[in-house]
Protein backbone atom coordinates (compact mmCIF):
# COMPACT_ATOMS: atom_id res chain seq x y z
CA UNK A 1 0.00 0.00 0.00
CA UNK A 2 1.14 3.61 -1.31
CA UNK A 3 0.57 6.93 1.36
CA UNK A 4 1.09 10.22 0.81
CA UNK A 5 -0.17 13.44 0.83
CA UNK A 6 0.74 14.74 -2.46
CA UNK A 7 -1.01 12.41 -4.93
CA UNK A 8 -1.37 8.50 -5.47
CA UNK A 9 -1.93 6.56 -8.74
CA UNK A 10 -3.37 2.70 -8.13
CA UNK A 11 -3.24 0.92 -11.61
CA UNK A 12 -2.75 -2.23 -13.12
CA UNK A 13 0.95 -2.64 -13.72
CA UNK A 14 4.14 -0.75 -11.83
CA UNK A 15 4.64 0.53 -14.98
CA UNK A 16 1.29 2.30 -14.90
CA UNK A 17 1.09 3.43 -11.96
CA UNK A 18 4.38 5.06 -12.02
CA UNK A 19 3.79 6.51 -15.32
CA UNK A 20 1.15 8.72 -13.57
CA UNK A 21 2.92 9.47 -10.08
CA UNK A 22 5.51 10.73 -12.10
CA UNK A 23 3.24 13.49 -13.74
CA UNK A 24 1.71 14.11 -10.48
CA UNK A 25 5.48 14.53 -9.00
CA UNK A 26 6.11 16.70 -12.09
CA UNK A 27 2.87 19.46 -10.99
CA UNK A 28 0.54 17.25 -13.29
CA UNK A 29 -2.73 17.16 -11.95
CA UNK A 30 -5.00 13.23 -11.70
CA UNK A 31 -6.60 13.75 -14.91
CA UNK A 32 -2.57 14.57 -16.64
CA UNK A 33 -1.92 11.66 -14.30
CA UNK A 34 -4.32 9.35 -15.82
CA UNK A 35 -4.06 9.97 -19.06
CA UNK A 36 -0.11 9.42 -18.53
CA UNK A 37 -1.06 5.75 -17.15
CA UNK A 38 -3.75 5.32 -19.96
CA UNK A 39 -1.26 5.56 -22.74
CA UNK A 40 1.43 3.30 -20.49
CA UNK A 41 -1.29 1.01 -20.09
CA UNK A 42 -1.19 0.25 -23.94
CA UNK A 43 2.33 -0.96 -23.91
CA UNK A 44 2.78 -2.63 -20.37
CA UNK A 45 -1.42 -3.77 -20.44
CA UNK A 46 -1.82 -5.06 -23.98
CA UNK A 47 -4.26 -8.17 -23.17
CA UNK A 48 -6.69 -5.52 -21.24
CA UNK A 49 -6.75 -2.37 -23.29
CA UNK A 50 -4.61 -0.45 -26.39
CA UNK A 51 -5.45 2.14 -29.29
CA UNK A 52 -8.44 -0.20 -30.54
CA UNK A 53 -10.11 -0.21 -26.72
CA UNK A 54 -13.42 1.80 -25.21
CA UNK A 55 -13.59 3.42 -21.86
CA UNK A 56 -14.99 5.65 -19.47
CA UNK A 57 -13.53 8.63 -17.40
CA UNK A 58 -14.69 10.39 -14.10
CA UNK A 59 -13.82 13.30 -12.92
CA UNK A 60 -14.67 15.10 -9.63
CA UNK A 61 -13.76 17.03 -6.80
CA UNK A 62 -10.91 19.79 -6.25
CA UNK A 63 -12.33 21.98 -8.47
CA UNK A 64 -13.56 19.86 -11.05
CA UNK A 65 -17.44 20.06 -11.42
CA UNK A 66 -18.37 16.27 -11.34
CA UNK A 67 -18.03 14.84 -15.48
CA UNK A 68 -18.13 11.27 -16.74
CA UNK A 69 -16.53 11.18 -20.03
CA UNK A 70 -17.59 8.43 -22.22
CA UNK A 71 -15.04 6.88 -25.19
CA UNK A 72 -16.84 3.47 -24.73
CA UNK A 73 -17.08 0.80 -27.61
CA UNK A 74 -19.81 1.59 -30.24
CA UNK A 75 -22.01 -0.77 -32.45
CA UNK A 76 -20.89 -0.71 -36.35
CA UNK A 77 -23.32 -0.77 -39.23
CA UNK A 78 -24.93 -3.93 -40.31
CA UNK A 79 -22.84 -4.48 -43.74
CA UNK A 80 -25.40 -6.49 -45.68
CA UNK A 81 -27.40 -3.59 -45.51
CA UNK A 82 -24.71 -1.64 -47.70
CA UNK A 83 -23.75 -4.70 -49.62
CA UNK A 84 -27.00 -6.52 -50.34
CA UNK A 85 -25.70 -10.24 -50.32
CA UNK A 86 -22.34 -9.67 -49.09
CA UNK A 87 -21.14 -12.53 -46.91
CA UNK A 88 -19.85 -11.56 -43.17
CA UNK A 89 -17.53 -13.16 -41.04
CA UNK A 90 -18.94 -15.55 -38.42
CA UNK A 91 -18.18 -14.55 -34.22
CA UNK A 92 -14.84 -17.59 -33.11
CA UNK A 93 -15.35 -18.86 -30.27
CA UNK A 94 -12.49 -19.17 -27.91
CA UNK A 95 -12.91 -21.09 -24.43
CA UNK A 96 -11.18 -19.52 -21.68
CA UNK A 97 -10.35 -21.06 -18.05
CA UNK A 98 -10.34 -19.32 -14.54
CA UNK A 99 -9.28 -22.65 -12.93
CA UNK A 100 -12.27 -23.06 -10.80
CA UNK A 101 -14.58 -21.21 -13.71
CA UNK A 102 -14.97 -21.06 -17.39
CA UNK A 103 -16.38 -18.88 -19.86
CA UNK A 104 -16.44 -18.46 -24.06
CA UNK A 105 -15.82 -15.41 -25.74
CA UNK A 106 -16.10 -14.80 -28.83
CA UNK A 107 -13.56 -13.36 -31.69
CA UNK A 108 -12.35 -12.80 -35.05
CA UNK A 109 -13.48 -9.46 -37.50
CA UNK A 110 -16.61 -9.63 -36.87
CA UNK A 111 -16.29 -8.95 -32.94
CA UNK A 112 -14.92 -5.57 -33.66
CA UNK A 113 -16.96 -2.33 -32.51
CA UNK A 114 -15.75 1.61 -33.08
CA UNK A 115 -13.18 1.86 -30.47
CA UNK A 116 -12.91 5.02 -28.39
CA UNK A 117 -9.36 5.09 -26.85
CA UNK A 118 -8.03 7.52 -29.09
CA UNK A 119 -11.09 10.01 -28.84
CA UNK A 120 -10.84 9.27 -24.90
CA UNK A 121 -7.10 10.82 -24.29
CA UNK A 122 -7.59 13.40 -26.82
CA UNK A 123 -11.01 14.82 -25.08
CA UNK A 124 -9.39 14.48 -21.47
CA UNK A 125 -6.53 16.29 -22.81
CA UNK A 126 -8.39 18.84 -24.09
CA UNK A 127 -10.99 19.27 -21.27
CA UNK A 128 -8.91 19.14 -17.96
CA UNK A 129 -5.01 18.76 -19.34
CA UNK A 130 -2.27 20.79 -18.29
CA UNK A 131 0.08 19.30 -19.75
CA UNK A 132 0.82 18.73 -23.59
CA UNK A 133 0.01 15.33 -24.85
CA UNK A 134 2.98 15.13 -26.41
CA UNK A 135 5.24 15.05 -23.24
CA UNK A 136 2.50 12.63 -21.78
CA UNK A 137 2.82 9.97 -24.85
CA UNK A 138 6.33 10.05 -25.06
CA UNK A 139 7.55 7.53 -22.66
CA UNK A 140 4.71 5.13 -23.68
CA UNK A 141 5.66 5.02 -27.32
CA UNK A 142 9.42 4.61 -26.06
CA UNK A 143 7.77 1.55 -24.31
CA UNK A 144 6.12 0.25 -27.30
CA UNK A 145 9.71 0.54 -29.00
CA UNK A 146 11.60 -1.04 -26.83
CA UNK A 147 9.13 -3.67 -25.00
CA UNK A 148 8.08 -4.11 -21.57
CA UNK A 149 9.24 -7.55 -20.32
CA UNK A 150 5.93 -9.18 -19.42
CA UNK A 151 5.32 -10.12 -15.26
CA UNK A 152 3.56 -12.81 -13.81
CA UNK A 153 0.16 -11.37 -14.08
CA UNK A 154 0.54 -10.96 -17.62
CA UNK A 155 1.99 -13.59 -18.65
CA UNK A 156 -0.66 -15.87 -16.37
CA UNK A 157 -3.66 -13.55 -18.68
CA UNK A 158 -1.31 -14.63 -21.72
CA UNK A 159 -1.47 -18.05 -21.13
CA UNK A 160 -4.84 -18.47 -20.30
CA UNK A 161 -5.74 -16.59 -23.84
CA UNK A 162 -3.08 -18.45 -25.33
CA UNK A 163 -5.70 -19.76 -28.14
CA UNK A 164 -7.05 -16.18 -28.72
CA UNK A 165 -3.29 -14.91 -29.38
CA UNK A 166 -2.46 -17.40 -31.83
CA UNK A 167 -5.80 -17.27 -33.61
CA UNK A 168 -4.12 -15.18 -36.43
CA UNK A 169 -0.46 -14.78 -37.93
CA UNK A 170 -0.21 -10.50 -36.93
CA UNK A 171 -1.23 -11.58 -33.44
CA UNK A 172 0.72 -14.51 -33.01
CA UNK A 173 3.68 -12.66 -34.47
CA UNK A 174 3.40 -10.60 -31.75
CA UNK A 175 2.44 -13.17 -28.88
CA UNK A 176 4.24 -15.92 -29.98
CA UNK A 177 6.86 -14.85 -32.17
CA UNK A 178 9.17 -18.32 -31.46
CA UNK A 179 6.19 -20.68 -32.10
CA UNK A 180 5.32 -20.65 -28.17
CA UNK A 181 3.21 -17.69 -25.74
CA UNK A 182 5.54 -15.64 -24.48
CA UNK A 183 6.44 -16.24 -21.18
CA UNK A 184 6.91 -14.50 -17.73
CA UNK A 185 10.23 -12.32 -18.02
CA UNK A 186 10.18 -12.16 -21.82
CA UNK A 187 9.59 -9.23 -23.77
CA UNK A 188 6.76 -7.82 -25.76
CA UNK A 189 7.87 -5.59 -28.65
CA UNK A 190 5.13 -3.69 -30.79
CA UNK A 191 7.04 -0.82 -32.61
CA UNK A 192 3.95 -0.24 -34.70
CA UNK A 193 2.30 0.95 -32.05
CA UNK A 194 5.09 3.23 -30.64
CA UNK A 195 4.58 4.86 -33.58
CA UNK A 196 0.63 5.50 -33.51
CA UNK A 197 1.08 6.70 -30.29
CA UNK A 198 3.29 9.26 -31.54
CA UNK A 199 1.05 10.05 -34.13
CA UNK A 200 -2.03 10.21 -31.43
CA UNK A 201 0.16 12.85 -29.27
CA UNK A 202 1.24 15.26 -32.87
CA UNK A 203 -1.91 14.81 -35.03
CA UNK A 204 -4.63 13.65 -32.04
CA UNK A 205 -7.75 12.10 -32.64
CA UNK A 206 -8.09 12.41 -36.61
CA UNK A 207 -5.67 9.60 -37.98
CA UNK A 208 -7.37 7.39 -35.95
CA UNK A 209 -11.08 8.41 -37.27
CA UNK A 210 -10.95 9.86 -40.23
CA UNK A 211 -7.95 9.29 -41.36
CA UNK A 212 -5.19 7.18 -43.11
CA UNK A 213 -5.10 5.09 -40.38
CA UNK A 214 -9.39 4.93 -39.95
CA UNK A 215 -8.95 3.08 -43.71
CA UNK A 216 -6.59 0.46 -43.04
CA UNK A 217 -8.67 -0.79 -40.11
CA UNK A 218 -12.03 -0.23 -42.37
CA UNK A 219 -9.91 -1.84 -45.02
CA UNK A 220 -8.47 -5.27 -43.39
CA UNK A 221 -12.08 -5.66 -41.50
CA UNK A 222 -13.65 -5.44 -45.25
CA UNK A 223 -11.45 -8.06 -46.52
CA UNK A 224 -12.24 -10.51 -43.80
CA UNK A 225 -15.89 -9.81 -43.34
CA UNK A 226 -15.87 -8.05 -40.81
CA UNK A 227 -18.68 -5.43 -39.65
CA UNK A 228 -16.70 -2.33 -39.27
CA UNK A 229 -16.02 0.31 -41.17
CA UNK A 230 -13.94 3.26 -41.80
CA UNK A 231 -17.46 5.28 -41.92
CA UNK A 232 -17.88 4.06 -38.26
CA UNK A 233 -15.12 4.83 -37.44
CA UNK A 234 -15.81 8.52 -38.69
CA UNK A 235 -18.98 8.95 -36.81
CA UNK A 236 -17.50 8.68 -33.19
CA UNK A 237 -16.64 11.30 -30.56
CA UNK A 238 -16.10 10.82 -27.00
CA UNK A 239 -19.15 12.29 -25.01
CA UNK A 240 -19.56 14.13 -21.60
CA UNK A 241 -22.21 12.97 -19.51
CA UNK A 242 -23.81 13.73 -15.62
CA UNK A 243 -22.47 10.94 -13.63
CA UNK A 244 -25.13 8.65 -11.85
CA UNK A 245 -25.38 10.56 -8.33
CA UNK A 246 -26.78 8.06 -5.09
CA UNK A 247 -26.81 7.98 -1.25
CA UNK A 248 -25.16 5.85 0.65
CA UNK A 249 -24.46 6.18 4.44
CA UNK A 250 -24.58 9.79 4.42
CA UNK A 251 -22.16 9.97 1.38
CA UNK A 252 -22.64 10.97 -2.39
CA UNK A 253 -21.51 8.21 -4.63
CA UNK A 254 -20.98 9.03 -8.40
CA UNK A 255 -20.25 6.33 -10.87
CA UNK A 256 -21.39 5.84 -14.86
CA UNK A 257 -24.49 6.63 -15.98
CA UNK A 258 -26.68 5.05 -18.95
CA UNK A 259 -26.20 4.23 -21.71
CA UNK A 260 -23.54 2.30 -19.48
CA UNK A 261 -25.12 -0.49 -17.63
CA UNK A 262 -23.02 -1.29 -14.27
CA UNK A 263 -23.02 1.94 -12.71
CA UNK A 264 -27.04 2.16 -12.81
CA UNK A 265 -26.93 -1.33 -11.36
CA UNK A 266 -24.33 -0.91 -8.36
CA UNK A 267 -25.96 2.59 -7.34
CA UNK A 268 -29.84 0.26 -7.61
CA UNK A 269 -27.84 -2.59 -5.08
CA UNK A 270 -26.55 0.38 -2.89
CA UNK A 271 -29.54 2.17 -2.53
CA UNK A 272 -30.96 -1.30 -1.55
CA UNK A 273 -28.35 -2.30 0.95
CA UNK A 274 -29.03 1.94 2.40
CA UNK A 275 -32.74 0.81 3.74
CA UNK A 276 -31.01 -1.33 5.94
CA UNK A 277 -28.65 -0.52 9.21
CA UNK A 278 -24.69 -1.13 8.58
CA UNK A 279 -23.35 -3.26 8.07
CA UNK A 280 -24.87 -5.28 5.98
CA UNK A 281 -24.55 -9.04 6.56
CA UNK A 282 -23.11 -11.31 3.90
CA UNK A 283 -27.32 -12.42 3.02
CA UNK A 284 -27.78 -8.80 2.39
CA UNK A 285 -25.09 -8.23 -0.22
CA UNK A 286 -26.08 -11.13 -2.19
CA UNK A 287 -29.65 -10.21 -2.01
CA UNK A 288 -28.56 -6.53 -3.40
CA UNK A 289 -26.32 -8.93 -6.18
CA UNK A 290 -29.69 -10.65 -7.05
CA UNK A 291 -32.03 -8.14 -6.92
CA UNK A 292 -29.46 -6.00 -9.15
CA UNK A 293 -29.03 -9.23 -11.77
CA UNK A 294 -32.66 -9.67 -11.92
CA UNK A 295 -33.14 -6.11 -13.20
CA UNK A 296 -30.70 -6.70 -16.31
CA UNK A 297 -33.65 -7.36 -19.02
CA UNK A 298 -34.07 -6.83 -22.49
CA UNK A 299 -36.30 -3.73 -21.55
CA UNK A 300 -33.62 -2.63 -18.79
CA UNK A 301 -30.90 -3.00 -22.29
CA UNK A 302 -32.72 -1.22 -24.22
CA UNK A 303 -34.05 1.50 -21.93
CA UNK A 304 -30.72 2.95 -21.12
CA UNK A 305 -30.43 4.62 -23.88
CA UNK A 306 -33.94 6.66 -23.22
CA UNK A 307 -33.77 10.06 -22.08
CA UNK A 308 -34.69 9.80 -18.49
CA UNK A 309 -34.61 6.78 -17.80
CA UNK A 310 -32.24 6.40 -15.16
CA UNK A 311 -34.55 8.79 -12.82
CA UNK A 312 -37.56 5.97 -13.76
CA UNK A 313 -36.04 3.06 -13.16
CA UNK A 314 -33.70 4.48 -10.20
CA UNK A 315 -37.02 6.22 -8.86
CA UNK A 316 -39.69 3.60 -9.44
CA UNK A 317 -37.24 0.96 -7.18
CA UNK A 318 -35.54 3.14 -4.70
CA UNK A 319 -37.36 5.52 -4.29
CA UNK A 320 -9.56 -8.51 -20.70
CA UNK A 321 -10.66 -4.68 -18.79
CA UNK A 322 -8.16 -2.23 -16.54
CA UNK A 323 -8.19 0.66 -14.02
CA UNK A 324 -6.79 3.75 -13.46
CA UNK A 325 -7.49 5.68 -9.68
CA UNK A 326 -5.75 8.61 -9.39
CA UNK A 327 -6.06 11.07 -6.44
CA UNK A 328 -4.23 14.54 -6.31
CA UNK A 329 -3.28 16.51 -3.36
CA UNK A 330 -5.97 19.58 -4.38
CA UNK A 331 -8.19 16.46 -3.82
CA UNK A 332 -9.52 16.50 -7.57
CA UNK A 333 -10.40 12.14 -8.22
CA UNK A 334 -9.95 11.23 -11.67
CA UNK A 335 -10.87 7.64 -12.19
CA UNK A 336 -10.98 5.96 -15.52
CA UNK A 337 -11.53 2.39 -16.94
CA UNK A 338 -10.59 0.89 -19.92
CA UNK A 339 -11.03 -2.66 -22.17
CA UNK A 340 -10.21 -4.46 -24.83
CA UNK A 341 -12.69 -6.79 -24.40
CA UNK A 342 -9.70 -9.68 -24.64
CA UNK A 343 -9.01 -8.88 -27.83
CA UNK A 344 -10.38 -9.69 -31.14
CA UNK A 345 -7.06 -11.47 -32.46
CA UNK A 346 -7.28 -8.80 -35.54
CA UNK A 347 -4.16 -7.14 -35.38
CA UNK A 348 -4.08 -4.11 -38.01
CA UNK A 349 -0.72 -4.38 -39.77
CA UNK A 350 1.30 -0.80 -40.01
CA UNK A 351 -0.99 0.46 -37.04
CA UNK A 352 -0.19 -1.78 -34.24
CA UNK A 353 -3.99 -1.45 -32.92
CA UNK A 354 -4.62 -5.06 -31.97
CA UNK A 355 -8.96 -3.93 -31.92
CA UNK A 356 -11.53 -4.73 -29.08
CA UNK A 357 -13.78 -7.95 -29.60
CA UNK A 358 -16.55 -6.30 -27.73
CA UNK A 359 -18.88 -7.30 -30.36
CA UNK A 360 -18.55 -10.76 -29.20
CA UNK A 361 -18.48 -10.35 -25.66
CA UNK A 362 -21.34 -12.57 -24.33
CA UNK A 363 -21.70 -10.45 -21.22
CA UNK A 364 -22.18 -7.11 -23.00
CA UNK A 365 -24.83 -8.91 -25.37
CA UNK A 366 -26.55 -11.52 -23.17
CA UNK A 367 -29.70 -11.88 -25.29
CA UNK A 368 -27.66 -12.10 -28.92
CA UNK A 369 -24.81 -10.81 -30.56
CA UNK A 370 -24.85 -7.88 -33.66
CA UNK A 371 -28.67 -6.49 -32.01
CA UNK A 372 -27.26 -2.47 -31.50
CA UNK A 373 -28.31 -0.14 -33.75
CA UNK A 374 -25.57 1.54 -35.34
CA UNK A 375 -23.48 3.99 -33.26
CA UNK A 376 -25.48 2.62 -30.33
CA UNK A 377 -22.84 2.62 -27.55
CA UNK A 378 -22.33 -1.01 -26.17
CA UNK A 379 -23.55 -1.48 -22.41
CA UNK A 380 -20.90 -1.84 -20.64
CA UNK A 381 -20.07 -3.06 -16.56
CA UNK A 382 -17.35 -0.63 -16.60
CA UNK A 383 -18.32 1.95 -13.66
CA UNK A 384 -15.15 4.26 -12.26
CA UNK A 385 -16.95 5.60 -9.31
CA UNK A 386 -16.22 8.33 -6.47
CA UNK A 387 -17.58 8.27 -2.85
CA UNK A 388 -17.80 12.00 -1.63
CA UNK A 389 -18.57 12.51 1.91
CA UNK A 390 -19.41 16.39 3.00
CA UNK A 391 -17.84 17.70 -0.50
CA UNK A 392 -14.67 16.20 -0.68
CA UNK A 393 -13.28 12.69 -2.09
CA UNK A 394 -13.14 9.94 0.00
CA UNK A 395 -12.64 7.01 -2.02
CA UNK A 396 -11.85 6.79 -5.78
CA UNK A 397 -12.04 3.43 -7.54
CA UNK A 398 -13.00 1.26 -10.01
CA UNK A 399 -12.47 -2.44 -11.26
CA UNK A 400 -11.92 -4.53 -14.42
CA UNK A 401 -13.65 -7.92 -14.65
CA UNK A 402 -16.87 -7.89 -17.34
CA UNK A 403 -19.88 -9.00 -15.28
CA UNK A 404 -18.01 -9.30 -11.66
CA UNK A 405 -16.97 -5.30 -12.42
CA UNK A 406 -20.21 -4.24 -9.96
CA UNK A 407 -19.86 -6.75 -7.76
CA UNK A 408 -15.97 -6.10 -6.86
CA UNK A 409 -16.90 -2.09 -6.79
CA UNK A 410 -19.92 -2.55 -4.14
CA UNK A 411 -18.01 -5.42 -1.75
CA UNK A 412 -15.18 -2.89 -1.93
CA UNK A 413 -17.37 0.39 -1.16
CA UNK A 414 -19.57 -1.89 1.82
CA UNK A 415 -15.79 -2.74 3.16
CA UNK A 416 -14.49 0.84 3.15
CA UNK A 417 -17.52 2.31 4.20
CA UNK A 418 -19.62 -0.39 6.49
CA UNK A 419 -16.79 -1.76 7.91
CA UNK A 420 -14.31 1.02 7.97
CA UNK A 421 -11.33 -0.92 6.67
CA UNK A 422 -8.61 0.89 4.83
CA UNK A 423 -7.73 0.88 1.29
CA UNK A 424 -5.79 -2.03 1.45
CA UNK A 425 -8.11 -3.95 3.75
CA UNK A 426 -10.95 -3.37 1.49
CA UNK A 427 -9.23 -3.83 -1.69
CA UNK A 428 -7.99 -7.21 -0.50
CA UNK A 429 -11.45 -8.63 1.21
CA UNK A 430 -12.21 -11.85 -0.18
CA UNK A 431 -15.27 -11.37 -2.19
CA UNK A 432 -18.35 -12.93 -4.14
CA UNK A 433 -20.42 -12.84 -7.05
CA UNK A 434 -23.93 -13.81 -7.91
CA UNK A 435 -24.91 -14.40 -11.56
CA UNK A 436 -27.55 -16.52 -13.34
CA UNK A 437 -28.11 -18.49 -9.58
CA UNK A 438 -24.85 -19.13 -9.54
CA UNK A 439 -22.73 -17.70 -6.24
CA UNK A 440 -19.32 -18.00 -6.79
CA UNK A 441 -17.31 -17.55 -3.63
CA UNK A 442 -13.21 -16.99 -2.77
CA UNK A 443 -11.45 -18.27 -0.17
CA UNK A 444 -11.56 -16.58 3.37
CA UNK A 445 -15.32 -15.68 3.35
CA UNK A 446 -16.86 -15.89 7.11
CA UNK A 447 -18.40 -19.52 7.26
CA UNK A 448 -20.87 -18.28 9.84
CA UNK A 449 -21.79 -15.61 7.17
CA UNK A 450 -22.05 -18.57 4.39
CA UNK A 451 -24.11 -20.55 6.83
CA UNK A 452 -26.33 -17.41 7.69
CA UNK A 453 -27.25 -16.94 3.87
CA UNK A 454 -27.81 -20.67 3.28
CA UNK A 455 -30.47 -20.62 5.92
CA UNK A 456 -32.04 -17.50 4.03
CA UNK A 457 -34.40 -16.95 1.90
CA UNK A 458 -31.86 -15.30 -0.50
CA UNK A 459 -30.23 -18.68 -0.93
CA UNK A 460 -33.15 -20.51 -2.46
CA UNK A 461 -32.33 -21.84 -5.56
CA UNK A 462 -28.42 -20.77 -5.63
CA UNK A 463 -25.63 -23.00 -6.24
CA UNK A 464 -22.47 -22.13 -4.62
CA UNK A 465 -18.98 -22.32 -6.30
CA UNK A 466 -15.90 -22.29 -4.28
CA UNK A 467 -12.70 -21.03 -5.63
CA UNK A 468 -9.60 -22.82 -4.45
CA UNK A 469 -7.25 -19.39 -4.37
CA UNK A 470 -7.86 -15.84 -4.70
CA UNK A 471 -8.46 -15.25 -8.86
CA UNK A 472 -8.71 -12.53 -11.03
CA UNK A 473 -12.17 -13.84 -12.19
CA UNK A 474 -13.24 -11.62 -8.95
CA UNK A 475 -12.19 -8.66 -10.96
CA UNK A 476 -9.13 -5.90 -10.66
CA UNK A 477 -10.06 -3.31 -7.88
CA UNK A 478 -7.97 -0.17 -7.86
CA UNK A 479 -8.46 2.53 -5.59
CA UNK A 480 -7.23 5.34 -3.63
CA UNK A 481 -8.84 7.08 0.04
CA UNK A 482 -8.69 9.71 1.61
CA UNK A 483 -8.68 10.33 5.37
CA UNK A 484 -7.69 13.73 6.69
CA UNK A 485 -4.94 14.88 4.65
CA UNK A 486 -3.52 11.86 4.03
CA UNK A 487 -4.14 9.59 1.25
CA UNK A 488 -3.84 5.88 0.61
CA UNK A 489 -3.51 3.67 -2.13
CA UNK A 490 -3.80 0.05 -2.88
CA UNK A 491 -4.20 -2.21 -6.35
CA UNK A 492 -5.88 -5.23 -6.77
CA UNK A 493 -3.26 -8.30 -5.78
CA UNK A 494 -5.81 -10.61 -8.20
CA UNK A 495 -4.39 -8.67 -10.91
CA UNK A 496 -0.85 -7.61 -9.90
CA UNK A 497 -2.39 -4.11 -9.05
CA UNK A 498 -0.26 -1.61 -7.56
CA UNK A 499 -0.58 2.16 -6.03
CA UNK A 500 2.37 4.67 -6.32
CA UNK A 501 2.85 7.42 -4.11
CA UNK A 502 4.06 11.29 -6.04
Amino acid sequence: MAESENGIVAAGHPLTAEAGARVLREGGTAVDAAVAAMLTSFAAEPLLTGLGAGGYMLVAGGDAEPALLDFFVQAPSDPRERDEGRAVAALDAVDVSFGDAAQVFYIGPASCGAYGAPAGVCEAARRWGTVPLAQLAAPAAQLAREGVALNHEQAYIAEILGDLLTATPECAALWAPEGRILREGEVLRNPELGDSLERLAVEGEEPFYRGDLAAAVGEWLHERGGWLTAEDLAGYAAIEREPVRVAYRGREVLTNPPPSAGGTLIAYALGLLDREPPPPRLAGVVGAMRAAQAERTPRFLEGLSEQGFLGRFLGSRLGATTHIAVLDAAGCACSVTCTNGEGSAVVVPGTGIHLNNVMGEEDLNPFGFHLHPRRRRMPSMMAPTVVMREGEVELVLGSAGSNRIRSAILQTIVGAVDHGLGVRAAVDAPRVHFEGDVLYVEPGVEPSELEALAASDDAEGIEIVRFASQNLFFGGVQAVSRRGRVLAGAGDPRRGGVAVSA
